[in-house]
């Protein structure tokens, strides 16, 4: 499986493009558009998710709510593409008075993206590297969330810190606590204290990042593989994480704690029942030994950079005069880290979807879960 996305942030649409999906998979369009809603969502969002109501519209591949198998188009238009239609023409030539962007973001794709590509107006840059594009991942990632489904494999996330506010470790919570939460994160206490971090910050002009868990239950173990590292489901998950825009870290398990502490302290025993089968005493590794699925919950834990737009911007040099002027004011969040976790489930998804498929196939759901059932009953004997 895999997916390709299209569009500019103020252009008519985005679009993804779905390939490689099986047959029979049940696609439910209104969970599509509850997981846009909540990427939209999150205390210290912008202007823009006031403007925008995400929702995808299926183009091709399903018929009667299942895949057909063949490519799946999803769209999801931009509402505000009708003020932006004197800019963002996709035909005729640009008007006399037209305004180029030349003050470049310190933190963005605007500089690197002008001198890489040769242009003097870093709009034809922003437009494409606007994470405004993460909605068509999104609307990409309810095709793998839809296929995980039928198999018993669920992917959520939560927020754990945003600025200095953290979340206490060892909390226990429920998925209900996580989406009553405007921060998306369980703990009220610390929500309340992340809505203050955030409004501190919009007052000063500036924005902050934080941290955010993906967690995936259900999976089977030996997803993946250590044949080469490329085929580590290691590799793939940490190239899918790093492809969101603004994400800077990311751990799996214990992370970089692990690095600390001595092997006894690290690694998971192994154990044996007939009525269990191969179980461990904790989950230290995230779920992956080898670069496979253990079998227990896969955990990544994702850090995200503040979002470099802010209403006091950082110095710059003007790309016509270079002479040093401020950064432009590009409308923006002060903070986008429970919409980036929504985005990270998507991604995570894709690639936990795409190694069932290896695994098991991808004609068609009743023969992957053929696949699967024997696999299981193999490795239970």
């Amino acid at each position: 499986m895999k997916f390709t996305t299209a569009g500019e942030s103020h252009g008519p649409a985005l679009t993804a493009l779905v390939e490689g999906v099986p047959a029979g998979v049940h696609i439910d369009v209104d969970a599509i558009n509850a997981d846009l809603a909540r990427r939209q969502g999150g205390y210290g969002r912008g202007g823009r998710q006031k403007i925008e109501k995400d929702t995808v519209e299926v183009l091709s591949g399903v018929r009667f709510s299942r895949t057909l198998g063949t490519p799946i188009t999803l769209q999801v238009k931009n509402d505000d593409h009708k003020n932006w239609l004197d800019r963002m023409a996709t035909s005729g030539t640009a008007p006399a008075d037209l305004k180029r962007e030349t003050h470049p973001r310190p933190g963005h794709a605007d500089l690197m993206g002008m001198l890489k590509f040769g242009t003097d107006d870093a709009r034809n840059i922003l437009e494409r590297s606007s994470a405004r594009e993460t909605a068509a991942r999104v609307a990409a990632g309810g095709v793998a969330k839809a296929f995980l489904a039928e198999l018993g494999v669920e992917v959520f996330s939560y927020v754990r810190r945003i600025g200095a506010v953290k979340m206490p470790q060892g909390l226990r919570f429920s998925r209900e606590a996580i989406e009553a939460s405007v921060c998306r994160c369980p703990d009220e206490e610390t929500t309340k204290a992340m809505c203050t971090a955030i409004d501190d910050a919009r007052a000063q002009g500036d924005s902050l990042g934080g941290e955010f868990s993906v967690v995936a239950t259900g999976l089977d173990c030996g997803l993946g593989s250590f044949t080469s590292g490329p085929a580590r489901l290691t590799s793939r998950l940490g190239a899918a994480a790093f492809s969101i825009p603004a994400i800077k870290g990311v751990e799996f398990g214990m992370g970089f704690t692990a690095a600390r502490l001595p092997g006894s302290q690290v690694h998971d025993s192994i154990f044996f029942s007939e009525d269990a089968g191969f179980t461990r005493d904790h989950n230290n590794a995230g779920g992956l030994e080898g670069g496979m699925t253990t079998g227990e919950p896969l955990v990544m834990t994702l850090a995200m950079k503040p979002i470099p737009t802010m209403t006091k911007p950082l110095a710059t040099v003007d790309t016509d005069t270079l002479e040093p002027v401020e950064a432009s004011k590009e409308r923006s969040d002060v903070c986008a880290v429970p919409a980036a976790a929504v985005v990270a489930e998507a991604e995570i998804a894709f690639v936990l979807a795409n190694a069932y498929t290896e695994k098991f196939g991808c004609d068609s759901m009743e023969d992957i879960i053929a696949a699967r059932d024997a696999y299981l009953e193999r490795i239970s004997r």
